[in-house]
């Protein structure tokens, strides 16, 4: 099962801003006259911005010119950034350093590969970049995720086949990217929402050293 390179989504492996997008979500829900829930908000995992406001619309049943849905998305954006200004280092999942850390010790290629516009400054932020050779966001993809064009991009510039790449993800599109891009694909989260990874972990506190060493040997 020797692995040689290593992809990881942002929102939900790395760090939780999956809150802070929904609190951004429901504030213009609420301007726009409608109620929107945790639940509703699942429908966004991995899913970009553009789509989410789509959807965010057909939920409230709004219609939108071009320019309203432009201005509507730069809106949610500001909000959102204006809520991830305070993340520090505490925000950064569990054990999540501690598999980064393993991988650094044995010299692994690392990437981040992730639908975000806003994953350099999360990282900084958290102070994780140190940790990426390569970083893949919302600014270097044409195509949203379960397309694999993210995963891709990220294994070609660090060298690896992608057969040889592993990809964290939390998300269903992100695992059928994964596995669309030949990859091994690793879910963090539930089970039955990602049935379709080649494993799954609640979190990464339940992935011990011989799990990690057997991608490696």
């Amino acid at each position: 099962m020797k692995k040689t390179g290593f992809i990881f989504d942002l929102d939900g492996v790395i760090v939780d801003t999956a809150k802070y997008h929904y609190l951004a979500w429901r504030k213009l829900a609420n301007e726009l006259g409608f109620e929107f829930t945790q639940e509703q908000n699942e429908q966004f995992k991995g899913v970009s911005r553009k789509r989410c406001l789509e959807i965010l619309l057909e939920i409230g049943d709004i219609k939108a010119s071009q320019e309203q849905f432009n201005k509507w998305l730069v809106e949610k954006n500001e909000d959102y950034l204006s809520l991830i200004e305070k993340m520090d280092e505490s925000e950064i999942l569990p054990d999540v350093l501690k598999v980064l850390q393993f991988l650094k010790n044995h010299s692994m290629p690392i990437a981040l590969g992730s639908a975000s516009k806003n994953a350099r400054p999360i990282l900084e932020k958290v102070k994780l970049m140190d940790y990426f050779d390569v970083i893949v966001d919302g600014t270097h993809v044409a195509k949203a995720k379960p397309d694999p064009e993210v995963f891709l991009i990220a294994a070609k510039q660090l060298g690896v086949p992608p057969e040889d790449c592993v990809v964290f993800e939390d998300a269903v599109a992100g695992i059928e990217a994964a596995n669309n891009a030949g990859m091994l694909s690793i879910g963090i989260g539930e089970e039955k929402v990602l049935s379709e990874a080649k494993f799954v972990f609640t979190n990464f506190t339940e992935m011990d050293d011989n799990f990690l060493n057997r991608l490696l040997e």
